[in-house]
């Protein structure tokens, strides 16, 4: 499974606008909804906040990656954010964060659930990668960037 097999226009968003780190996780989880996959939105939210207890997916560069496994999801769903301002999201490396790559994925799904996680990874820590998403104009240049990041870095 590619990262561009489940996000689309309908799950990324431009200046998304949040105070806290938990309006932030919760408005990605609200996006993330609009992909239709979603068997009871509370018991994704539940998943993903039990998660972000554990520790904290602020993983550096202006990058978090909040994320959690549910039976209450139809299938692995992705959204993805740029804060119109970077907020405080208890990073590894204390920055705050701009980008937000939101996954949640099928109890049964591990091995695509880790997979994708991964991917999200790599594309992410390029920090020329993560210049070009700043200066997108719309969601579908968030789409098509990161389809072509996919096809020319990774291995599918």
């Amino acid at each position: 499974m590619k990262i561009s097999d489940i996000l689309t226009e309908k799950v990324t968003k431009i200046k998304l606008d949040a105070k806290d780190k938990t309006e932030a996780i919760n408005k990605m989880i609200d996006l993330a909804n609009n992909s239709g996959k979603f068997l009871d939105l509370e018991k994704v939210r539940e998943c993903v906040f039990e998660r972000e207890k554990l520790v904290s997916t602020g993983v550096g560069k202006g990058f978090a990656i909040p994320h959690g496994k549910s039976d209450f999801t139809a299938d692995i769903v992705a959204a993805f954010g740029i804060m119109n301002e970077a907020i405080e999201f208890d990073s590894i490396d204390g920055e705050k964060v701009k980008f937000i790559f939101l996954l949640v994925g099928k109890d049964s799904m591990l091995n695509a659930h880790i997979k994708l996680l991964s991917r999200i990874s790599r594309l992410m820590n390029k920090d020329d990668f993560r210049d070009r998403l700043v200066k997108a104009k719309s969601e579908e240049d968030l789409v098509a960037l990161f389809k072509e990041e996919e096809q020319n870095y990774l291995e599918i």
